[in-house]
């Protein structure tokens, strides 16, 4: 019998282009999407190549990389970062979201595109938006953390299937792209344990009730707590610190009753919130953050937020190079794992043995 590796005879541009008659450079641009080719065209030359079964030689494809990896990378394309906070300078003032942009920023540099900021808001609206981003040939999105959903920005007339889009986390409830985020069910138990080996017992979780919660966050604390001695397990608690006073009143409450030894919180002002109470970090109260960057305590989880933004570009080139547009009807989450960082404002109080505590 005749081997198989024979009677294979791998599809090239050139068999595509002579079928279609047209040259083999315009093959490729079509295959990449290159918007010098017609949309009738590339759609044209894309059937084809699926005709004829062309696969890309995956040997060329690595040595083309190689190549462009030794010079310069032209800038053939914008992926667009969209902001919608009401006070867009706000955004990047978080530590965690300028890391994200310039995990981002630095990938696109790398890959031959560039990331380009869009502010959305009474100006440019989203439909705006839509005809700015075809315009200019912008293929993909990447959806910061923030307002997308504020009263200015009507979005049920963007058309996302132009567009491939990621979103960084879930306080875009719509549209249902792919995330790329933190591990926060991950984060957070890391966090509990080190907690628990620096000697703390009564570790509480403080948490903010808004109209986007966190949910992972407690989860992550639930089940950290499943597995510590059911009698030192404490009731999550949630404020809105919108209503300052009462958050206060609540809190203070809470530690009265319950009375912690360490707080794990995604709430930036809870330490001032402790002070204005009567209670001292770290001397009454261990306080540990889950972003260490924007938490304001040192002693938490660093969210490897470079990655994640470099994480989220190379998802959206991804999904541009594989012509995935619109909402997925697979719907991919991708989770950063986060470190722990020690820090003075939850000093260690009893040393860690071997063995020493017991879990069930």
């Amino acid at each position: 019998m005749e081997p198989i590796s024979s009677s294979f005879q791998r599809i090239s541009l050139r068999d595509i282009a002579k079928k279609i008659g047209v040259s083999h450079a315009a093959v490729s641009m079509a295959l990449r999407d290159h918007p010098r080719i017609s949309a009738a065209m590339r759609e044209k030359i894309q059937a084809a190549a699926r005709e004829m079964g062309y696969r890309p030689d995956p040997m060329l494809t690595a040595l083309s990389h190689y190549r462009k990896g030794k010079g310069n990378v032209p800038v053939h394309s914008a992926i667009a970062w969209v902001n919608c906070w009401p006070n867009p300078r706000r955004l990047r003032e978080h530590r965690e979201f300028e890391l994200y942009w310039r995990g981002a920023a630095d990938a696109a540099d790398k890959f031959g595109y560039r990331l380009e900021e869009f502010i959305v808001g009474p100006a440019v609206p989203p439909r705006r938006l839509e005809k700015v981003l075809l315009s200019r040939g912008i293929k993909g999105i990447l959806l910061p953390p923030g307002s997308g959903h504020s009263d200015l920005n009507d979005w049920s007339n963007f058309n996302w299937e132009h567009f491939s889009v990621i979103r960084f986390g879930r306080s875009w409830t719509f549209p249902n792209a792919h995330i790329v985020t933190s591990d926060q069910v991950g984060n957070t138990m890391l966090a509990f344990e080190n907690i628990w080996q620096r000697g703390y017992r009564r570790i509480g979780f403080v948490t903010g009730r808004s109209t986007q919660p966190q949910p992972l966050f407690k989860g992550g604390y639930f089940l950290a707590q499943a597995e510590s001695l059911a009698g030192l397990r404490l009731p999550l608690l949630a404020l809105d610190i919108t209503d300052l006073e009462k958050a206060l009143k609540e809190l203070a409450g809470w530690i009265k009753k319950h009375h912690p030894d360490a707080i794990l919180s995604d709430i930036a002002a809870l330490r001032d919130m402790l002070t204005r109470i009567g209670y001292r970090v770290p001397e009454d109260i261990g306080l540990v953050a889950e972003s260490v960057l924007d938490g304001n305590a040192d002693a938490g989880i660093y969210q490897n937020p470079e990655e994640i933004g470099r994480v989220a570009f190379l998802a959206v080139m991804s999904l541009i190079n594989d012509n995935a547009k619109g909402i997925p009807g697979i719907f991919r989450q991708v989770l950063v794992s986060g470190k722990w960082v020690d820090g003075l404002t939850l000093p260690r109080i009893v040393p860690a043995a071997k063995g020493e505590y017991a879990r069930r």
